[in-house]
């Protein structure tokens, strides 16, 4: 069920082509400084493969980009697969180091690694707001309740708008979101449709977010949903409804989701490093570099478009994984 298709995968080959003349600073960044000026890294190399959610893919893209650059002999490949996807075909058969996830590891999944000898270690990144979208033409709508939203996406649903609330269109509902193989897609069905509730099958299910785009600017009448990063970073392209989780309408952004006004639709972010591999100091030093950077303003917020970990919870993550790696050594 995996997508491993390319088009979502960071490697060196596509860092170096992508940073053009600067890719021969890049390639002689091992006997020079790097950007903040600090010696980069001779002794770091090996290789690192990361799969997992599409949600938190820029985000690891982002960290990759700059762990490189500072040790030139570290090449790490970042898959978006989706978190089950990434969990199933990649992390619990050794195929990985890292898990992208953007929802908590099941237990079915857990099995399926210790099965392989496989130990995971849940490291907290990142807080999303998951957003939902419609076309920039749909003027008939800018919010909408957690009940209507239910509605939208419920197996044997309705198939009009005007069916859901009578002031919409009496237009078919093109649906357009994650594959089941996405954590995104987990967590819309648990926090939107909970047990009651299957996810609509009538929809066009994808791993890649620009598909989900495409999709909703083709119809007036489409609706998708996914991460906030894509939105953040192409606000312009299609429309992010509001959200009414039964205190008023309330826009998806950075700062909602900070204070926790986006409900229920503000949420964790994660890797989950193989205990095993951290025995290896390149898997070792990037993990650290991962969880360090998941407190960085300018990354995250400003460049990604989610949530940064506090201190603190920055702080208690480099505690939890510290312990794991003398435990792997």
């Amino acid at each position: 069920m995996a997508r491993d298709d390319g088009r979502n995968t960071l490697t060196r080959r596509r860092l170096i082509a992508g940073a053009g003349a600067a890719g021969a600073t890049i390639l002689a960044g091992c006997t020079s400084t790097d950007n903040d000026g600090g010696t980069t890294s001779e002794g770091l190399s090996g290789a690192i493969e990361i799969s997992g959610s599409s949600t938190v893919f820029p985000l690891a893209e982002a960290v990759a980009e700059q762990f490189m650059k500072d040790h030139p002999q570290v090449d790490i490949s970042v898959k978006s697969t989706g978190t089950g996807g990434g969990f199933e075909n990649h992390f619990s058969r050794g195929r990985s180091q890292f898990n992208n996830a953007s929802r908590q590891i099941t237990d079915a999944e857990e099995d399926m690694c210790a099965d392989n000898g496989i130990e995971p270690l849940e490291l907290r990144v990142a807080t999303d707001a998951l957003t939902v979208v419609v076309n920039n033409e749909a003027e008939w709508i800018d919010c909408i309740t957690v009940e209507e939203l239910r509605q939208v996406w419920s197996a044997d649903g309705p198939d009009t708008w005007q069916e859901i609330n009578s002031d919409w269109p009496d237009e078919t509902i093109e649906r357009y979101g994650p594959a089941d193989t996405s954590g995104t897609f987990d967590y819309f069905r648990e926090e939107i449709l909970g047990e009651e509730y299957n996810h609509s099958s009538d929809y066009q299910p994808t791993e890649q977010d620009n598909l989900i785009v495409q999709g909703v600017q083709g119809s007036e009448f489409a609706v998708g949903y996914f991460g906030f990063s894509y939105y953040y970073n192409n606000p312009d392209s299609v429309k992010a409804l509001a959200i009414d989780g039964g205190d008023g309408c309330v826009d998806p952004s950075v700062e909602t989701a900070k204070s926790g006004e986006y409900t229920p639709l503000s949420r964790p972010l994660f890797t989950y490093a193989a205990k095993g591999a951290l025995a290896e100091e390149h898997v070792a030093e990037f993990a650290r570099f991962y969880v360090e950077q998941s407190g960085n303003q300018e990354l995250v917020a400003d460049r990604v478009g989610y949530v940064p970990n506090t201190e603190a919870a920055v702080d208690e993550q480099l505690a939890a994984l510290e312990t794991a790696i003398e435990d792997a050594g």
